[in-house]
């Protein structure tokens, strides 16, 4: 066995041993007026299931969602409460819940610049209106 491969298994020995839940692709983007994260699990070792929460750049983490296990591991949320009156910059961060009870992990946070199109908005900003 050549010394790059035998070092590369090691290497991945040592996370996978170490690691629970192993993650791909994450990303969250705005899209058509909601913000779509993603991703792919690699390892879903002792998981009872995900957590997506969200914040502004200066606000608290809030919980938004929990999301099930699903046997292709490829996940998907569509948060269609991230509306403003104005563009906003939001952070999302996906955490692990495990099955033996022990501390949520956080797995990722992203950024994305939340543009809202203009008919969202206005539609937003008379529903508020009615409210007043």
């Amino acid at each position: 066995m050549n010394r790059k491969l035998f070092i590369s298994l090691l290497i991945l020995s040592f996370i996978t041993l170490y690691a629970n839940v192993l993650i791909s692709n994450f990303t969250a983007k705005s899209q058509d007026g909601n913000v779509v994260i993603k991703w792919q699990a690699i390892s879903e070792s002792n998981l009872d299931h995900y957590i997506i929460a969200r914040k502004t750049v200066n606000g608290s983490f809030i919980d938004l969602a929990v999301v099930e296990l699903r046997s292709d591991k490829n996940y998907e949320y569509i948060d269609k409460t991230a509306y403003k009156s104005m563009d906003a910059v939001y952070i999302y961060q996906l955490r692990a819940a495990y099955k033996d009870g022990s501390k949520d992990e956080i797995l990722y946070e992203a950024s994305v610049f939340h543009n809202v199109s203009s008919v969202p908005k206005k539609t937003w900003g008379s529903i508020k209106e009615l409210f007043r």
